[in-house]
């Protein structure tokens, strides 16, 4: 019994818990991870004005460009991702990612109108709702 304890007090003085964070708090640790410009992604108004009709039809019809991942030719327009081929852009969608992000971006870009109304220079409208649905495939392109 007195070993068994003596056993335990040594394992949890030997060093570092190799723990990385658990859950929301993970979030908080890597902010500088999430900023570093090698992972950067689109912000959400960015892809708002990529959804722009005449936008997202360049962007779903590029040239072919060899140093991108697909040759280009197969981005999620919402997620502003390159994929390989049209097979795995379709798993994409059915991915929580992607629906998480369709739900993000539901909700109108920040304006400065707005900003002006939150500073005290007009009265409060609350933002509107924006239809998303996930972009229409080209069965051709397999």
């Amino acid at each position: 019994m007195w070993l068994l304890s003596v056993t335990r007090v040594e394992a949890s003085t030997m060093g570092k818990s190799k723990q990385t964070g658990n859950h929301k708090s993970d979030k908080k640790k890597n902010i500088a991870k999430t900023w570093k410009t090698k992972r950067r992604t689109k912000d959400l108004d960015q892809i708002h004005s990529d959804m722009k009709p005449e936008t997202a039809a360049k962007l779903l019809h590029q040239e072919v460009d060899y140093d991108v991942t697909g040759c280009a030719q197969h981005y999620c327009l919402h997620c502003a991702r390159y994929f390989v081929d049209m097979r795995s852009l379709k798993e994409h969608f059915k991915t929580k990612v992607h629906k998480k992000r369709l739900k993000q971006l539901r909700e109108e870009p920040y304006t400065q109108a707005e900003a002006e109304r939150a500073a005290g220079m007009g009265s409060y409208i609350p933002p509107k709702t924006v239809e998303v649905k996930t972009q229409p495939l080209e069965e051709d392109m397999d």
